[in-house]
């Protein structure tokens, strides 16, 4: 296979650190995944790190993509719900960059980054009107997009749902830590839905995460919610997937 066919996608999260080159022809993985755990605290030196391990796990030499749990502008982190808060100000792409000898780095939000490859490649690929990508993992993360246009950094998952943030109600850590059955997790993720469906009207709601690989179990539970509800093509490679091709438009 052509070089120029692929660009390194990583994927940082509250748990795990995971990246591949992308094969941006086919919209997948070209190789298998290497993942390492996120450390504890998650501070900026501790997490590059383990990028750099990564990415260095495939001898990669080239330009690099890179989500993040939060708000991003200008590679820059403008917020940080679970990782360590000494991130907040932190400009990602050069800290990234630099440890990886100056590699060309692209940074952005990590939900936006599974939504931009499942609007391409996967569960949204060819929808119009209004699309709500949500990545359920350690927190919750939202794409929104109109007509196929991003509407970034969203951060959807901290708006208030019976008196706490969604995320603290509904996200699939929530789930275990809870040990909620899937129908009570269902419950709680269609209130959830609901409440964005009254917001924003979307024609389509594509569920992403590790926990999609699981979508038959919960999925059918949700009821009175209009929209479509789909789960995510690419499952949890999204996210390596959207930050290789945000890297490609920014080469």
């Amino acid at each position: 296979m052509l070089e120029g066919m692929q660009i390194f996608g990583v994927d940082i999260g509250g748990s795990g650190i995971k990246g591949a080159p992308v094969d941006l022809d086919r919209g997948d993985l070209a190789q298998e995944r290497h993942k390492v755990l996120t450390p504890h605290p998650a501070t900026p030196e501790g997490v590059v790190e383990c990028v750099r391990e990564v990415v260095e796990h495939f001898g990669w030499t080239g330009p690099v993509g890179a989500t993040f749990p939060g708000v991003i502008t200008d590679g820059t982190a403008r917020s940080a719900a679970n990782v360590d808060k000494s991130w907040i100000g932190t400009d990602i792409r050069r800290l990234v960059s630099d440890r990886l000898g100056g590699a060309p780095v692209t940074v952005l939000n990590d939900a936006d980054a599974a939504g931009v490859a499942e609007m391409h490649f996967g569960a949204g690929r060819g929808r119009t009107g209004t699309v709500i990508v949500l990545t359920l993992g350690t927190g919750i993360g939202s794409a929104v997009f109109t007509d196929g246009r991003l509407v970034p950094n969203t951060e959807l998952g901290h708006l208030e749902l019976d008196g706490h943030e969604a995320e603290k109600r509904a996200s699939s850590k929530i789930r275990e830590d809870e040990d909620l059955s899937w129908e009570q997790w269902a419950h709680r993720l269609q209130k959830y839905l609901a409440h964005l469906e009254m917001l924003f009207t979307p024609e389509l709601f594509v569920i992403g995460g590790g926990v999609s690989r699981k979508a038959h179990k919960f999925l059918p539970l949700i009821e009175g919610v209009r929209a479509e509800l789909v789960p995510a093509a690419l499952q949890n490679n999204a996210g390596i997937v959207g930050a290789a091709m945000a890297a490609r438009a920014t080469a």
